[in-house]
């Protein structure tokens, strides 16, 4: 179920203009393009401007769908402290079924750059870094800021920073220490980056694709960003469809709108899908309760799962327990080796849930299965750990039947082979290059 490097599909929403994606968009984005569709415009008030990103319900689109508004406000209030403030754009896109970050840079590295300006002017930052471990996105980041002129960035230093890429390696305290000099691995928190970031200065790091939509917000408002969505998920998200026998797509989707849209759209028939894994490989498996779903925060949730970085694979042939078992050794040979909860954690589910793949596993395996999906959650430094017990978690809530089944060594889906995938449903940006 790994993707090629050709095969991405990047497309319109229906009856939605894209203010992320160019559908059309052919290798990389001109700066002279870009300032004639609106960008780079002059910001004259930087705290309306953060007003507007208040009022506008602005989500954090890297996974944990914090509030932007709160961060800028968190980190602009240290600097009108006195103290130096910096803003991290973190592209390192490591959940290998995204591929939206990736897509941004690689193509649209103006429009990052443009959020990351009006980012770094709203908190008073002296420098600001570009993440990624990307080399194509590094290039096109790298080629943008050769075009700017200085006044751009009015005397703000920024670095593009590149590291190895891996699962771990864009977690916040992980992007933090990369840039500090030590290993792209997560640190305990607090302090947290807003505390003591890079080189020890009040820090906001934020996913590129959330600094991407401020230019929207600068241009159009708060109201005008709320034109789609959902009062508690506003505006649209980029989300990257693998999965289902069919090649993988980039959508840009208003929040709200119907998954069973989705799959009309993907060209997926309703009658096929057995279940979703979402969020990428961190927000758990659902089953066909998804079909009548909305894409949207508040919905997902109440499903026990999330939207997370708008990952989502469609299950159509592919066997639950097998796709767990796939994920689960991901994140056994991922994590970042470095607390014992989760180096041990992730080995011990990822045997429990192979075992079940293959006929071996017993009750008192799953016995120790649930209760490790409880108790382990929250005890690692980021959150590898915590996607592995919803892994586990929502493995028993969502498919006590296809466990039945695998218990009993009898899963259709897994006769003639089971899913075995070292990354599973990877997709790659390399389409439209």
């Amino acid at each position: 179920m790994t993707s090629t490097a050709t095969d991405l599909v990047v497309a319109a929403w229906p009856d939605c203009s894209p203010r992320l994606l160019r559908p059309s968009q052919r290798g990389v984005e001109e700066y002279a393009d870009y300032v004639r569709s609106g960008g780079y415009r002059s910001l004259k008030d930087a705290d309306a401007l953060l007003e507007q990103v208040d009022l506008s319900g602005l989500l954090g689109r890297g996974g944990a769908a914090f509030p932007l508004a709160t961060k800028l406000r968190t980190v602009r209030d240290a600097g009108r402290r006195g103290a130096e403030t910096v803003v991290v754009a973190n592209g390192e896109e490591g959940e290998p079924a995204s591929v939206k970050d990736r897509w941004l840079l690689r193509h649209r590295p103006h429009l990052v750059l443009d959020g990351l300006r009006l980012a770094t002017t709203v908190v008073s930052a002296t420098r600001a870094y570009v993440y990624v471990s990307d080399e194509r996105s590094a290039a096109a980041v790298t080629d943008a800021l050769a075009e700017l002129e200085p006044a751009v960035f009015e005397g703000v230093s920024v670095t593009v920073v590149t590291v190895e890429p891996g699962y771990v390696a864009g977690e916040e305290t992980a992007a933090v220490r990369r840039i500090n000099g030590g290993p792209a691995k997560p640190t305990d928190k607090p302090p947290r980056p807003f505390e003591e970031g890079v080189l020890g200065l009040s820090t906001m790091v934020s996913n590129v694709e959330t600094l991407a939509n401020l230019p929207y917000i600068l241009e159009h408002g708060a109201e005008g960003f709320r034109a789609v969505g959902t009062p508690m998920s506003p505006g649209t998200f980029l989300a990257t469809i693998t999965g289902a026998g069919r090649p993988p797509a980039l959508y840009e989707i208003p929040h709200g709108a119907a998954f069973s849209d989705l799959l009309k759209v993907h060209g997926v028939s309703a009658d096929s899908v057995r279940g979703a894994l979402m969020g990428g490989y961190f927000a758990g498996l659902v089953n066909t309760d998804i079909l009548d779903a909305t894409l949207d925060h508040e919905t997902i949730r109440r499903l026990g799962s999330g939207l997370g970085c708008g990952a989502i694979s469609i299950l159509t042939d592919d066997c639950p327990v097998a796709v767990a078992a796939s994920v689960m050794a991901y994140f056994d040979r991922e994590n970042a080796g470095q607390c014992g909860s989760c180096f041990n954690g992730t080995a011990a589910m990822s045997a429990v849930t192979s075992a079940l793949r293959d006929g071996v596993a017993a009750d008192e395996d799953l016995a120790r299965l649930e209760r490790w999906s409880v108790v382990l959650r929250g005890r690692g430094a980021c959150g590898t750990l915590d996607g592995a017990t919803n892994i586990a978690a929502s493995l028993l809530r969502q498919f006590p039947q296809v466990i039945a089944r695998h218990l009993a060594g009898d899963c259709p889906s897994c006769r003639s082979g089971p899913f075995l995938a070292k990354r599973p449903y990877e997709a790659e940006a390399m389409a439209q290059s």
